[in-house]
């Protein structure tokens, strides 16, 4: 794909494939083999999830402890980047990816961010984002990605803050069906460019509304071929995975 930047991607009538956390059906989550993978498979971007460290760190991981997918225990946010640097982040997913690490948002971008778009999903807590999202519009900027990232979060108040920082990057609001309605009043004060549904959310009816409401669909997670098709002849704007292969074999044959 030859877009230079993420919006005229999504305006394109193509269906574009994020690696949901990289390519994570084939490499450790989050891992820049994951990522690395992902690009290799043909896909257009990856999602990742940010955390900080103790020491204000943007550091590449889904949970806020290290205990599921590293060979450490703790909070990230209780870890400096040098701690969680010493960290395997590979070989709980195999031998092969043995000595993975943790990498931050800075490793990312400067291995693929010219490349391919990147959506970040912010995972700190509303009381950490004012040094997150100081952390990320620095990084953005320093990157010059300001147009080749989205950033997305279950948390509307979070995206209002990280929108004011940075008015120019588009920003996602994630959500599925059983989040309670008050959820959504924020959204009231948060100009967002995009959905994030899950994917069992979207038919007729609510590509009808999106559409609009002037919103991209952006869908989270899908794995089975049938529903990727299903998704791209509704016309979502992009659709996350966790098998890049497969889907883009798939959605070729359309």
């Amino acid at each position: 794909m030859s877009y230079e930047t993420l919006r005229d991607a999504l305006n394109s009538r193509e269906t574009l494939i994020f690696g949901h956390r990289g390519a994570m059906a084939r490499a450790p989550m989050n891992s820049m083999a994951a990522f690395e993978l992902a690009g290799e498979q043909g896909a257009d971007g990856i999602e990742l999830d940010v955390h900080l460290s103790r020491d204000s760190q943007l550091v590449v991981i889904h949970d806020d402890t290290v205990d599921a997918t590293t060979d450490g225990q703790g909070k990230v946010a209780d870890m400096t980047l040098d701690q969680l640097k010493r960290l395997d982040a590979g070989a709980w997913y195999s031998d092969e990816f043995a000595g993975q690490g943790i990498p931050t948002l800075d490793e990312v971008i400067d291995a693929i961010g010219e490349s391919l778009f990147i959506n970040v999903e912010i995972k700190s807590p509303r009381e950490s984002v004012d040094r997150l999202e100081n952390r990320l519009a620095s990084c953005v900027r320093r990157h010059n990605m300001r147009e080749r990232i989205i950033v997305s979060c279950f948390d509307p108040v979070i995206l209002r803050r990280v929108k004011q920082m940075m008015p120019m990057v588009l920003m996602g609001f994630l959500y599925q069906p059983d989040m309670p309605a008050a959820h959504y009043l924020p959204l009231k004060e948060l100009w967002h460019e995009a959905r994030h549904p899950r994917h069992d959310m979207v038919d007729e009816g609510y590509m009808r509304w999106a559409r609009a409401q002037g919103y991209f669909v952006n869908v989270w997670t899908v794995n089975d071929p049938r529903r990727a098709l299903q998704l791209k002849r509704l016309g979502v704007n992009s659709i996350m995975t966790d098998d890049p292969a497969t889907i883009i074999s798939a959605l070729r044959q359309c």
